[in-house]
């Protein structure tokens, strides 16, 4: 499939499961589709020095992570046979448990998906300026450091 125009990733606030549930829905009707993959990043409640985080606050400067995620994307196009991909990150505050990435991609055959994924994962912690601030019970904060 050709790659797409370019499609706006950040999302305000957490991924709503019922979103991905659709996603994943509006699928079915495509039969050239063998297999898809998929990445859901979810806010941990980690333990920094004796304070429990209970959100992450994300930011950016939007038009230069939008574009990384275009650039993302069209690579991934050249990279592997895809089908089709979706990409979305979240914006704003986002509590333990919910989901701030949701990386959709289908491809005819499963290695293809499986790699393109995990490719993809991989360049977006690594390449787009998206921030996150670990936000404790006592509201106080620290700079999340991306571990690759």
């Amino acid at each position: 499939m050709e790659p797409e125009k370019k499609k706006k990733v950040l999302v305000s606030g957490a991924i709503a499961p019922q979103f991905v549930a659709d996603s994943i829905a509006k699928h079915s009707s495509k039969t050239n589709i063998g297999a898809h993959d998929i990445f859901l990043g979810q806010v941990r409640n980690d333990v920094i020095d004796g304070k429990t985080v209970q959100a992450i606050d994300y930011s950016a400067y939007e038009e230069m992570a939008e574009e990384k995620f275009y650039e993302i994307r069209e690579a991934a196009f050249a990279r592997f046979k895809l089908t089709c991909m979706h990409i979305y990150h979240s914006i704003g505050k986002v509590k333990a448990g919910e989901i701030c990435l949701f990386v959709f991609v289908s491809a005819e055959h499963r290695q293809e998906a499986f790699n393109a994924c995990r490719w993809i994962v991989e360049e977006i912690k690594a390449n787009v300026p998206v921030f996150g601030k670990e936000v404790f019970t006592d509201e106080t904060y620290v700079w999340k450091e991306n571990k690759l």
